[in-house]
């Protein structure tokens, strides 16, 4: 019995060493004793594979990042009440475990709302449909099921011990997200959920700091965290909680119709750089990879299938050069100062026009931040006899108040340009081979025999969300004598959809759907009735759920009505209302219900035709085979000449496309400033092009042989010039400012040429180099060329000693370089 008892408690003792004790001051998360300031980047698990996220996950600890930030997924992981999802990209512990294996730590943001620009905010659309349900507020009903998500993550985790107190890599958990933002719209009762929140977390005992973003009155001891492009100025609450970012926006979601947006890496830097500088503990990007939008997880309403966010690790997982490596080499600086600044005593001066100087001290020993927060103007510092040049909208960082080591307006890292390249696995013939079917809008349809049947217009999540699409029918009898009747009558239908398809009498009407930001629009066409019975049948298609706002979830979906036949008499019109007529419903599309996509499909429906294939051809299914490309850069599908629709590699939809859907705007052709705060509007580009062309193939999804890609156009297109390629970097343009080294990557690729170097003023941009007003002695394209052609990376310091002296005389000088991949 002894020997049992000192067993179990050596047992004891050995966890217990493992164990990490996470706690915080207003300066401080402190891990095991040791003070620390936390740079953490957001990577959404379902929005790659498995197969992706140890590449991802090494390339953020290589780009300096301490942790990893994840949502949980409550209706991925819940799709029906009580029947749970975990494989997969679902496999939450696989991803946490994952990190844990590459030493880092992870944040867990249970939510279990996300927000996230994900269909419906992470809800599952059956928590809509439950009796006396309202969301995020004081319900029973609905605090019921979050709880019991909620302990369900927690049990899980516990259970791999992976939070901090258990060993594991968790050493931060959220509840709720951004709920502050709306909680007016819900009154004492939003207060009182909050309260609830805090108190439910607080008991399931995981041993780690809790946090809520967004929460002004996050109830202690929870600590409430910010939001954002800049964080700077914000504080929390309690003045025992440490400073907290737990979303820095690194650029924007594209939604079908936007434009592309851009945040610069000179102002996301700053924005890092401003907030350490003024006590920052803990900053995450949002995102640090972005990823992709699969299946039907997309919400919005009208939130792409890409999810790249201007991320410093780019859709497909390619780093995305300046801004991963100039951030980078700010994270290596800020941790060279981590103890001076979460322990350090400081000191503010304000030096006017926007410009400050912040000091460190600890022992002896100080940091400096010089920032300059002026839009448009340099600053000249001078302190302690030295003048320091501060680029307008920038930070320069001393870590001993001496020696300037980074600026964040001046990017020392390469621009990688990528490119797609021909599929070259492909050779005879070069376009794909395609078969077809028609989308079977049967008799039933046509004659209104749904599912199910009721006196009203149902909201379209009433059917949990099961499907995009879900059909109204109906019929209406009209004789000659009806005061309605007349040769000029219209359908007009209140919509809300996103997208409806009108059918009358088995014959098509015509389409229309909402523009992102305004979904609720008004469907009207001529019709030509029959005396007698008339049947209607209205196809609506969601494209995403909402996802954000107050009181977001109780938005209607579908046809919300009035449905109206309006008919002339003379210069009086005459409306029926047939919302209240009995109307059928069936969910869903026969091709879609019966797998049509998959390999082996539910049902067999009938054989597939590969003689005159139709273009633009509305409701129809198309499928071809291809050979995955070769190598192992990332694949993408060219959608040029599509309408709308879904795709499927070997089964698994890769998203929604939409490339007939234009950018819409005004884009101005003027370079970028990064000079001035950041909006989603500022820097776009790619105005009247496709909102999205180009979709992510993972090449978990495809197989060494052959492969089947399945098409279903909603709208009409033309397939025949879809086709499979790789993106890679065809161009690294490398800059270095003088006594920086300049380091030239291909991403694994040899350095096949260099077409421009120059060591001095260079004027233009990547692809458009031009020497300026001075250069370097010896050639500079001589010097690159010997030091990298033939090598996948090479380094070379912009200086006079590898050069040759210049007649720039006090001027700027730098090494820019292009080269070919």
């Amino acid at each position: 019995m002894k020997i049992c008892l000192f067993f179990i408690f050596l047992l004891y003792l050995v966890s217990s060493i493992h164990a990490y004790q996470v706690s915080h001051d207003g300066r401080a998360i402190i891990i095991n004793g040791e003070r620390r300031i936390l740079l953490s980047g957001s990577i959404h698990y379902p929005r790659s594979t498995p197969e992706m996220w140890l590449d991802l996950i090494k390339k953020s600890k290589e780009g300096g990042l301490d942790a990893i930030e994840t949502y949980v997924f409550w209706n991925a992981h819940e799709p029906s009440r009580r029947e749970y999802d975990f494989s997969g990209n679902l496999d939450l512990i696989r991803f946490l475990k994952t990190i844990q294996d590459e030493g880092l730590y992870a944040v867990l943001r249970i939510g279990p709302y996300v927000c996230a620009e994900w269909n419906y905010g992470g809800f599952p659309v059956w928590l809509h449909n439950m009796p006396g349900i309202e969301l995020r507020t004081a319900n029973g009903v609905y605090m019921n099921e979050m709880e019991n998500f909620t302990k369900l993550i927690v049990g899980m985790v516990k259970q791999e011990k992976l939070f901090a107190s258990q060993g594991g890599p968790i050493i931060l958990a959220q509840i709720e997200n951004e709920f502050g933002n709306v909680q007016e719209a819900y009154g004492d009762a939003g207060k009182a959920y909050i309260q609830w929140c805090s108190n439910m977390a607080q008991s399931l005992n995981v041993g780690v700091p809790w946090i809520m973003c967004q929460q002004s009155d996050a109830p202690e001891p929870m600590i409430n965290t910010c939001n954002g492009y800049y964080c700077d100025e914000f504080t929390p609450n309690n003045p025992n909680s440490p400073k907290m970012w737990t979303e820095n926006w690194t650029g924007w979601f594209k939604n079908w119709g936007g434009k592309d947006p851009l945040r610069t890496t000179e102002d996301l830097a700053y924005s890092v750089a401003r907030f350490y500088q003024t006590g920052g503990t803990f900053q995450n990007y949002y995102m640090y990879h972005g990823g992709t939008n699969f299946g039907r997880t997309s919400g919005g309403p009208y939130i792409t299938t890409t999810y790249d966010y201007n991320a410093p690790l780019d859709e497909f997982g390619n780093l995305a050069q300046p801004k991963y490596g100039h951030l980078k080499e700010l994270h290596d600086v800020l941790h060279s100062m981590e103890k001076i600044l979460t322990s350090g005593s400081v000191n503010n001066t304000n030096l006017g026009n926007s410009v400050a100087v912040t000091m460190y001290t600890l022992d002896g020993e100080s940091s400096c931040f010089f920032s300059n927060a002026n839009e448009t103007t340099d600053a000249t510092i001078s302190y302690k006899n030295v003048n320091y040049n501060v680029p307008a909208w920038s930070v320069t960082i001393l870590p001993d108040c001496i020696t300037e080591v980074y600026n964040t307006a001046k990017v020392n890292t390469q621009t990688s340009v990528m490119v797609k390249k021909l599929n070259d696995a492909e050779n005879e013939p070069i376009s794909l081979q395609w078969s077809w079917r028609p989308e079977m809008i049967d008799d039933a349809i046509i004659l209104g025999r749904g599912q199910s049947s009721v006196h009203e217009l149902l909201d379209q999540k009433v059917v949990n969300d099961t499907s995009d699409y879900l059909w109204y029918m109906t019929n209406v009898y009209i004789n000659k004598t009806d005061p309605i009747w007349s040769d000029d009558m219209k359908l007009r239908v209140n919509a809300s959809g996103h997208v409806l398809h009108a059918y009358v009498n088995g014959q098509y009407l015509g389409s229309d759907w909402a523009t992102y930001g305004i979904y609720n629009y008004v469907f009207e066409k001529k019709v030509k009735l029959n005396p007698g019975k008339n049947y209607i049948s209205l196809l609506s298609a969601t494209v995403g759920l909402k996802n954000y706002g107050p009181h977001f979830d109780t938005i209607q979906s579908g046809i919300p009505g009035p449905v109206e036949i309006i008919g002339k008499n003379g210069d009086e019109s005459i409306i029926k209302d047939l919302s209240s007529h009995k109307w059928s419903y069936t969910v869903g599309l026969k091709g879609i219900n019966n797998k049509l996509f998959d390999e082996n499909p539910k049902y067999n429906t009938g054989k597939w035709d590969s003689h005159d294939v139709p273009i633009n051809r509305m409701m129809t299914w198309y499928k071809t085979t291809f050979k995955a490309p070769l190598g192992n850069a990332p694949v993408v599908v060219d959608m040029q000449g599509l309408g709308k629709g879904t795709a499927w590699v070997n089964g698994q939809s890769i998203g929604r496309y939409w490339p007939s859907y234009l950018a819409e705007g005004s884009c101005s052709l003027d370079p970028c400033d990064y000079r001035g705060p950041y909006s989603a509007d500022k820097c776009t580009s790619k105005c009247g092009e496709p909102t999205q062309r180009w979709y992510h193939v993972p090449r978990s999804f495809m197989s060494s042989d052959e492969n089947t890609l399945v098409l279903f156009e909603e709208f009409g297109g033309n397939p025949s010039l879809v086709n499979f390629q790789t993106i890679e970097v065809g161009m690294a343009c490398g800059s270095a400012y003088e006594n920086k080294t300049m380091e030239l990557s291909c991403n694994g690729r040899p350095i096949s040429a260099i077409r421009f170097a120059n060591f001095g003023e260079t004027e233009g941009s990547c692809g458009s180099f031009g020497r300026g007003s001075c250069s370097s002695e010896q050639d500079a394209v001589s010097v690159v060329e010997k030091e990298c052609v033939g090598k996948e990376k090479c380094l070379v310091q912009a200086s006079e000693s590898v050069f040759g002296t210049t007649n720039c005389g006090n001027n700027d000088k730098r090494l820019i370089v292009e080269a070919v991949c």
